[in-house]
C-alpha cells in the first residue's frame, strides 16, 4: 500500500441533531463528549484529524478545541462535510467517522484500515443489520471525489447509495454492534451516553 494516499481523519459533527433534540456531538461518556471520543479514536490511526462542522457551529466551545473544516455545501447531509474535506485536501484519503457511534472502537477502525483497498474509491463495512454499506465509518480515497460529484450532479446525496452503486470494498464488522448509532432519545436510553449537564 506504499502508493496509497495519506490517510487523514474526519469526524462528522455538522448535523442538526433534529431527531435527538440536543447536539449529538456533545453527548457525554465518562466525562468526555462523544466528539472528543471520536477525535481520540481517529488520532490513533491518522496523521491529522479534522472536525467537520457547519459555519454556525464553528465557535461552539467543544468543536472549537479541534482543527475544523467548515461545510462549503448546503443541504447535502454528511456529503457536505466529506466534499468540503476533499476541497481542503484533495490528495488525501479520508477515514470518516460520524460523531454518533458510541460503540465504535479502535479494533473496528484498525480492521477497516487493514482491509483498505486504495484501488476502490470506498472501503466500508457491511451493515450487520441489512448488508448495505456503512458510509459513516469508512475510507474515502481521493478517487471518490469524482464518484461523489457525479452522484450529486444527478441529485443523489446519500453516501450509502453512492457506495451501493460503486466499486466499494466491503468488509465484515468485527463487532456487529460497533456501528449502531444514536439518533433519537430512545436510542440514547439504550446507550451508555447521556445528555451533557
Amino acid at each position: 500500500m506504499s502508493d496509497a494516499a495519506i490517510l487523514q481523519g474526519l469526524v462528522l459533527a455538522g448535523g442538526r441533531s433534529q431527531r435527538m433534540g440536543s447536539d449529538k456531538a456533545l453527548l457525554a461518556r465518562d466525562g468526555h463528549s462523544q466528539l472528543a471520543h471520536a477525535v481520540e479514536l481517529l488520532e490513533q490511526f491518522t496523521s491529522t484529524v479534522f472536525v467537520s462542522t457547519r459555519k454556525d457551529q464553528a465557535d461552539e466551545a467543544e468543536r472549537a478545541r479541534y482543527a475544523q473544516i467548515i461545510d462549503r455545501y448546503d443541504d447535502l447531509g454528511p456529503v457536505a462535510g466529506i466534499l468540503s474535506a476533499m476541497d481542503a485536501h484533495p490528495d488525501a484519503a479520508w477515514l470518516v467517522l460520524a460523531c454518533d457511534l458510541p460503540n465504535v472502537d479502535a479494533a473496528t477502525l484498525e480492521t477497516l484500515i487493514n482491509g483498505r483497498d486504495p484501488a476502490c474509491p470506498f472501503t466500508a463495512y457491511r451493515s450487520s443489520h441489512n448488508d448495505f454499506p456503512e458510509p459513516l465509518c469508512a475510507i474515502f480515497e481521493p478517487a471518490a471525489r469524482e464518484v461523489i460529484d457525479r452522484f450529486v450532479a444527478e441529485g443523489f446525496a446519500c453516501p450509502r447509495k453512492m457506495m451501493i452503486r460503486s466499486d466499494t470494498r466491503l468488509l465484515t464488522q468485527p463487532d456487529p454492534s460497533a456501528l449502531d448509532n444514536v439518533n433519537t432519545p430512545a436510542d440514547l436510553e439504550r446507550s451508555t451516553l447521556q445528555i451533557a449537564s
